[in-house]
């Protein structure tokens, strides 16, 4: 018989689980709200959640693990990529909290929700069932499903927790610039609320300073969960914003620059959080501590046949992750890079990822990525696109080739106004080819 795992962990009925301008939703409160909205879900076994607000997310994926139902999690709201996510999941129903374009599907828009407290303790949700259905990026080709038992996401923010909030001397209140349907976002504001003793902000905050008014809403101790690109913007703005006990990023490389200053700019230690969509988050470091990552402590790494997997309590079986993996005495790792993005040029091999790493170093750079336009092989050319505001290509060029192979050195390298970045700060290839292309006309 399977076990159960409570909707929210160590239930505390008056406690704060939402944060908004002026108000607080009480943990009890939020589990009535999501009870009524139970009774209103469309009665199918798939749910699109495509809500925008963090809040109207939670509430929608709450209610839909309390019904047994499994959250459908696109990584956009583009009419053509819900399309597509739908299709592999016939007779399935959207749920969003502003209107959506006409797809062929039963569609429940939020609007205001009872939130009276709810009487009783915390629903339990069977450990096993399927909360998420996790998509990538599909940057090249389908967007790969990534079935997330309730397990998985409540054991792994316990993880994140002990990792970041230790005893949790006081209950910690998170600000997030990400999406919930992204897994950065659904581990480190929706889970890490509702099975790390966190409470979150409801909204999502994008520009500098819709993020210092988000902060000033919400009570210390403040955790803001972001992205090197908005770390960027933040950093960048000269605004003050509130105390910050500590900022945590993900989805794309940080470089060192960036997190000092970060860091001077915020007052607050820049922590990267290392994961995977199947696997979700399995690492942490403090970026100016160097280059070296820290698992959980309930993590098990393994080599087998080229290959590093990962074993955990969270786990159905070990995870292949998409990494190459150096692993130390110490019980730390160095990521060498992804498996896809290591390159073998006049017999030598290196990581895009690191070849990235050392564009951003260059002083005056602003933003870049390293990548490969065409096929690996033996003979692969490797391209560059940069932002690095009064700088030539040829100076940028030079200034690389103090911290590279000269094989490594990518031909062409194009400086542009901007990169191509998602909201989760991603680069899609497509775009990517397509700027570079434009750089040639």
């Amino acid at each position: 018989m399977s076990a159960n795992l409570p909707l929210i962990r160590g239930y505390e009925p008056q406690a704060p689980l939402l944060l908004q301008a002026g108000s607080v939703l009480s943990q009890a409160q939020f589990l009535g709200a999501c009870d009524a909205l139970a009774q209103r879900m469309p009665a199918t076994r798939h749910v699109v959640n495509l809500c925008e607000d963090r809040g109207a997310f939670m509430h929608a994926f709450a209610a839909a693990c309390w019904r047994g139902q499994t959250s459908l999690l696109p990584q956009s709201r583009v009419p053509g990529v819900v399309r597509e996510v739908a299709a592999m999941y016939p007779g399935c129903a959207i749920v969003t909290d502003t209107p959506f374009e006409d797809v062929g599907l039963p569609q429940l828009t939020l609007g205001a929700l009872d939130a009276s407290p709810w009487p009783g303790a915390a629903p339990e949700i069977p450990e096993a069932h399927v909360a998420a259905i996790a998509f990538t990026s599909g940057s090249t080709g389908t967007p790969q499903p990534n079935p997330k038992s309730w397990r998985n996401l409540f054991v792994t923010a316990g993880m994140c927790a002990e990792r970041f909030l230790g005893a949790r001397a006081a209950r910690h209140s998170i600000v997030a610039t990400v999406p919930p349907q992204h897994m950065y976002g659904l581990e480190a504001s929706v889970m890490l609320a509702l099975g790390g003793g966190c409470s979150t902000h409801e909204g999502r905050p994008f520009f500098p300073d819709d993020v210092r008014a988000a902060l000033a809403t919400v009570p210390a101790p403040r955790l803001l969960v972001t992205t090197p690109v908005h770390l960027r913007s933040l950093a960048g703005s000269k605004l003050s914003f509130p105390p910050i006990a500590r900022v945590i990023s993900a989805t794309a490389p940080l470089s060192a620059a960036l997190a000092a200053h970060a860091e001077s700019q915020l007052a607050a230690e820049v922590h990267e959080i290392y994961g995977c969509t199947e696997a979700g988050s399995m690492c942490t470091r403090r970026t100016l501590d160097g280059e070296r990552w820290l698992p959980y402590p309930q993590l098990r790494m393994h080599h087998h046949e080229g290959m590093t997997h990962v074993a955990g309590p969270h786990l159905d079986q070990p995870v292949a992750t998409p990494d190459v993996i150096e692993a130390h005495d110490d019980g730390s790792i160095t990521l060498l890079g992804r498996a896809a993005d290591m390159i073998k040029v006049a017999g030598k091999r290196a990581s895009l990822v690191q070849l990235t790493g050392r564009l951003l170093a260059v002083p005056g750079v602003e933003d870049g990525v390293v990548f490969l336009p065409a096929e690996a092989g033996d003979h692969a050319r490797i391209a560059a696109l940069v932002v690095a505001p009064g700088m030539t290509e040829q100076q940028v060029l030079r200034a690389l080739a103090d911290l590279v192979d000269p094989v490594f050195l990518p031909r062409p390298l194009r400086c542009v106004e901007q990169l191509p970045r998602n909201a989760l700060g991603k680069l899609p290839r497509a775009e990517l080819l397509a700027l570079l292309e434009q750089g040639r006309g």
